[in-house]
């Protein structure tokens, strides 16, 4: 069983959400601000979040932030059409997706299983099978543990990085698009993929590069896409 917590201070919305879930094999827990989408997330196994992005007390991005320096529980943002460029800045931070307002209850359930299948994939709740090692330059993936380390030292990567890295660093040299990598990664039609994809290369850099802006692994082919390779500096 999965636990989800679902963050919102609309009661009434809160409410549904868990009508929309009630039929998966879930346990579900209610915050209404950040900060006690923070204490549940530190007395329970969280599995994924529902977090709304404008709340009292500590809205949906101050929460991601501070869940980010904790821990890499999948976080889908709850947003408002309006709220375009906080989708970007919740992205930036460490989300790993979102809904808009008013919800439909077959996407709201489809990014829940999409989110859970990627962090059981990282190992987070089963054993995973035996596989390889992967190495560019500096930058190490292993299958089996399901660790990233540059320079021998471990990186945390929330699991959309991880599965970006991991896609791309299996085949060292080979250009990937924006939306090979969003059709890959997120199991999804690629429309609208390359503002999802370059946020999360861009956060993905500022862990495995010394230099983000120029960075010496994770390169960008202008026009074509993305690939990793060992650019010597």
């Amino acid at each position: 069983m999965y636990n989800i917590l679902i963050c919102d201070d609309d009661r009434d919305i809160v409410e549904a959400l868990k009508i929309y879930l009630s039929g998966e094999d879930y346990r579900l827990f209610a915050a209404y601000n950040g900060q006690e989408a923070l204490e549940v997330v530190r007395q329970h196994e969280i599995h994924c979040i529902l977090m709304d992005v404008m709340m009292p007390k500590m809205d949906g991005i101050t929460a991601t932030a501070a869940l980010r320096r904790e821990s890499n529980v999948p976080i889908i943002l709850l947003t408002a059409k309006s709220e375009s460029s906080d989708k970007v800045l919740g992205l930036n931070i460490g989300a790993d997706d979102y809904v808009t307002k008013p919800f439909d209850p077959v996407e709201v359930q489809a990014r829940v299983r999409s989110q859970l299948r990627r962090y059981t994939l990282l190992g987070a709740r089963a054993g995973s099978e035996e596989s390889g090692v992967y190495t560019v330059g500096n930058v190490s993936l292993n299958e089996e543990t399901k660790r990233v380390t540059v320079d021998g030292e471990t990186v945390t990567l929330t699991p959309l990085e991880y599965n970006i890295l991991h896609l791309l660093i299996r085949s060292p040299g080979r250009i990937y698009s924006s939306a090979q990598i969003y059709e890959a990664v997120w199991n999804e039609d690629s429309l609208g993929a390359e503002t999802s994809v370059a946020v999360h290369i861009r956060h993905l850099r500022q862990k495995i590069e010394i230099n983000p802006s120029d960075p010496r692994y994770l390169k960008v082919v202008w026009g074509l896409g993305y690939k990793m390779e060992d650019g010597e500096k």
